[in-house]
């Protein structure tokens, strides 16, 4: 692809500048964070080189200590010069890094066309938890989150979405943590930040083979999660791609809830998202996570947790409660703890694994809903 511009400033005889612009043919140069191995191999044969190099600069990539094809020093100078002249290496750099008082830590990311995100970091016992964003913005404009308040402003390029990872692992090396290997640096990773993952299918794909390559990041599919809002044709096409852990943002047992709170419902009601989960290929032992945010006097009643407990009993999941991060902008309220805990119980009684889940970094808004990057 070619593409360029040439500007010229003179004056004119009343002495007035003027602009002429002539279009003037620039090569533009290809992200090699863009590309799976196979895609890399394909490349390098483009430019008559042996296939095999793209495998040695493929694990090279995707270190965190490697940001510039000028250090390539693992192949000759001349495939060094002839990969500068027509590669890249693009790289996430944060503009901003907020630390929560429960360790949480909440990265914006600078992407090249100005766009932002965010992505966070969940420290645990002995791991790390990275959550990602797959898109700048969404278009599923669930009623409380403050993501799909911005509306879509459009998709992540997989070298972004890899991007993250590999630029929170920089930040960890440089803090001092020290691991064996850099995939040990991040444990696990889920798709929840901002954006739907499954309306940038593609990209997500091309994401998760570099993340799972045993020559790239060697993350394996016990180690991905990705959540989705209910995309249920996508549901679908994602078991029969890949073999990562699925998770369903549902939020509600009935469809005039969920309507209220997902318009996704309406195209795609309760009934549908459920039978595509039925139909998901799990592995032996898998269970599909279910997300069940809990707003007060909307969905956090008894009958709504045995409505739930029936909606469910086929599907081998576990179910995670939230309660509701509250925010100024949105008009729901957290339910009180009794109420929380009610509602645990009758799933677990129901045969359940039902864990309550209070949302890390709500004091620099990192919880759920709350990945909002300004304009």
């Amino acid at each position: 692809m070619y593409i360029g511009l040439l500007c010229d400033a003179s004056k004119n005889e009343d002495a007035q500048r003027y602009f002429s612009f002539e279009l003037l043919l620039v090569p533009m140069k290809t992200d090699l964070r863009n590309l799976t191995a196979k895609q890399m191999a394909a490349f390098f044969a483009g430019l008559g080189l042996p296939p095999g190099r793209a495998d040695h600069v493929f694990a090279w990539l995707f270190r965190p200590e490697n940001t510039d094809l000028a250090d390539l020093t693992i192949v000759k100078r001349e495939i060094r010069e002839l990969l500068q002249t027509n590669a890249c290496i693009s790289r996430m750099d944060a503009y901003q890094i907020e630390t929560s008082a429960d360790g949480t830590v909440k990265f914006g990311f600078h992407l090249d066309d100005g766009a932002r995100i965010e992505s966070v970091l969940i420290p645990g016992p002995r791991r790390h938890t990275l959550c990602l964003s797959s898109q700048v913005g969404c278009a599923m404009g669930c009623r409380f989150c403050l993501t799909g308040q911005m509306g879509l402003i459009r998709n992540l390029q997989p070298s972004e979405i890899v991007g993250q990872v590999i630029a929170v692992m920089g930040y960890l090396v440089q803090t001092g943590v020290v691991r064996s290997t850099p995939r040990e640096l991040i444990n696990n990773l889920v798709f929840m930040g901002m954006g739907e993952p499954l309306a940038n299918f593609d990209h997500l794909l091309t994401a998760l083979d570099i993340l799972m390559d045993p020559k790239g990041l060697e993350f394996t599919e016990r180690r991905i999660t990705v959540s989705t809002c209910g995309l249920v044709p996508r549901i679908t096409d994602l078991g029969r791609a890949v073999q990562v852990n699925l998770a369903i943002s549902l939020h509600a047992a009935d469809d005039d809830t969920r309507n209220q709170l997902m318009p996704v419902n309406r195209t795609y009601s309760i009934e549908k998202l459920l039978a595509a989960c039925r139909d998901y290929p799990l592995p032996a032992g898998k269970v599909i996570l279910i997300e069940y945010i809990l707003f007060q006097g909307l969905n956090d009643s008894e009958a709504a947790a045995h409505l739930l407990a029936a909606q469910l009993r086929d599907i081998p999941c576990r179910i995670n409660l939230m309660p509701f991060n509250e925010s100024d902008s949105m008009p729901y309220r957290c339910p009180d703890q009794p109420t929380i805990k009610a509602f645990q119980h009758i799933l677990r009684q129901a045969g359940f694994t039902t864990l309550v889940r209070n949302s890390r970094g709500a004091d620099i808004s990192a919880a759920c809903g709350q990945l909002a990057s300004p304009p």
